[in-house]
């Protein structure tokens, strides 16, 4: 019998674990009720869990032990990871992109391969605080004079000025009072890390910040990420879900996030597969 009894014990808390990496975190009730037991055996799950280092504890639930969250990695050390996804999270974004509009474009190796990918929509207006971002049409647009040709996609780049965070995006107070005076048609977002607790979230504060100032001037707003971001959280939350209106991510997402992100607000949008509107 005590075997049995520890072999549940296992199973319960491997769904556990799943369910906080997931999720990003879980509080003792949401588990008491999708596992019906007590709240002292969920308690002393996670209290098992946080001894053997897969879990955190913290009031009312846990999170995942992984890179502490104010830890900001830069562009380089990005930029070699989910290639595939993100260009191909890049082609499905950028068909968002309508001829002649005002888009902003934050920072980020994600959004980086979408400015790749807009250069071919004429007459765009983008407003950027990547510096990447920016080079990406700065170039394009010189190899296009250089060659006597106008280039196609020719688009008005602002760089909001700023303070240079890891990523090379400039965030602060001038690129704060920068951003609170235009207006975009659409936004596209790339972040650190989704949760349905904790929604969009930077290890940068001062980048949480202006990615607020993003959020608020946009008429709608499109979050740029690949699998890997879901179930991260990171130091400062700047945006709730329910803030966002489509999320465009890659293949890679699993069957448990993508049943939960349906009972969420936003549309989802898998790269090379259908979109799912969650309203529907």
């Amino acid at each position: 019998m005590s075997d049995n009894q520890n072999l549940l014990a296992e199973q319960r808390r491997a769904l556990i674990l799943d369910e906080v990496r997931r999720r990003g975190g879980v509080r003792v009730n949401e588990l008491t009720r999708k596992l019906s037991v007590s709240d002292m055996t969920v308690r002393r799950d996670l209290d098992a869990l946080a001894r053997q280092g897969m879990v955190e504890k913290v009031h009312g639930g846990a999170v995942p032990v992984g890179e502490p969250s104010a830890h900001e990695p830069g562009f380089e050390a990005k930029s070699g990871l989910e290639l595939s996804a993100k260009e191909a999270i890049a082609k499905a974004a950028a068909q968002m992109a309508a001829p002649g509009s005002a888009i902003a474009l934050a920072g980020g190796t994600t959004a980086y391969a979408l400015a790749q990918q807009l250069l071919e929509v004429p007459d765009l207006t983008v407003v950027t605080n990547s510096v990447r971002v920016a080079d990406v049409f700065y170039n394009a647009q010189r190899a296009a004079a250089s060659g006597g040709g106008p280039l196609t996609g020719a688009a008005t780049v602002v760089l909001t000025g700023g303070v240079r965070t890891p990523s090379d995006t400039l965030v602060g107070p001038v690129a704060d009072a920068a951003i609170r005076s235009l207006h975009f048609d659409v936004l596209f977002l790339g972040v650190h890390g989704i949760s349905v607790e904790a929604g969009l979230s930077t290890p940068n504060l001062a980048e949480a910040e202006t990615n607020r100032h993003f959020v608020r001037s946009a008429r709608r707003v499109v979050v740029v990420a690949d699998h890997t971001k879901w179930g991260t959280v990171g130091l400062s939350s700047f945006a709730s879900l329910d803030e966002v209106d489509v999320l465009v991510t890659d293949a890679g997402l699993a069957a448990g996030a993508r049943a939960e992100f349906a009972e969420l607000p936003p549309e989802l949008v898998v790269a090379g597969e259908q979109a799912v509107d969650a309203d529907a």
